[in-house]
Parts: C-alpha cells; structure tokens; sequence
C-alpha cells in the first residue's frame, strides 16, 4: 500500500484540498481530479513545454513536478489565468493569429505571462530566451513574437 500525502495548494485562486501518491506529477492532478485540462502533456520530459503552468509566479514544467511540490504554493493554469475575460496575453495571442494547433497555446501564453510580469517591455533576444523552454511545430515563431510585443504594449505586465 502506498502512503497518501496531503497537500493544500491554491490552483487559480480557489484554496484546495488534496491527497496524493508521492508518485503523481503536478500535470495528472490538475487534468485528472481538477479538470483543469488546458495543461497539455506533450514530452513527459520536461522539454516542449506544453504542460507549463505557473507556480509562484514561475513557470514550471508540471509533466515532472510532483504534485506534492505544490503543497502550499499558488498554481495559474491557463484556466485561471483570465479570470472569466481574456488576458491581454491571451488577446495578443488571438489578434496576431500566434497559434495553429494550439496544443502548445497554453503553456507558451503562461510563459509570456511570466515573462512580462518580470520584464514588461522585453527585446527580441529575451522574448526568445524565454521562450526557448516551449516548442511550437506550427507557427515559426514570428506570430508569436508579435503577440508578445503587443501584449507589452497593452500593459500585460
């Protein structure tokens, strides 16, 4: 019998309650007993960044975060992130066409939001140092680096 952690993160501003395997990631939790599901599950591996959430206010890799790493701490999923509205992030992203698929959309849109919360007005160069962590296969990075630079614009940090 595996033992049960108890964990009490808030995911998109609502506190929880949860008791997980000390094997479970942050990705299974959110999708399978949250129904958060815009956290998408590409690599496994940490390496296309589709399942990027926000915790803390960084972005962070929830295929190989365990959930009871979270204990206590603030999780943003794309679910959370516009409160109802769309984020001038997600606006950017709608208006610049920044995705095909949109399997990679949230977790690349957490990313930026993180990014212009820590540089509101990022050149080129950091936009794609930030940016390097979430591999889209379908839009060359062009839309995307557009939609960043309206989203800084428009004050989304």
């Amino acid at each position: 019998m595996t033992a049960k952690i108890d964990i009490a993160p808030t995911v998109n501003g609502a506190p929880q309650r949860l008791t997980v395997a000390p094997n479970r990631v942050l990705a299974d939790v959110l999708r399978e007993d949250l129904a958060l599901t815009g956290c998408k599950i590409g690599c496994d591996q940490a390496v296309c960044g589709a399942c990027t959430v926000l915790v803390d206010g960084q972005p962070t890799t929830a295929c190989t975060t365990f959930a009871f790493e979270i204990d206590g701490k603030s999780v943003l999923t794309i679910e959370g992130l516009g409160n109802g509205t769309l984020h001038p992030v997600q606006r950017a992203f709608l208006d610049h066409t920044a995705f095909q698929c949109g399997f990679c959309t949230p977790g690349m849109i957490l990313s930026v939001t993180a990014l212009l919360a820590h540089d509101p007005d990022p050149d080129e160069a950091t936009i794609r140092l930030w940016l390097n962590a979430n591999i889209c296969r379908c839009t060359g990075y062009q839309m995307i680096i557009d939609a960043v630079r309206a989203a800084a614009r428009a004050g989304a940090g």
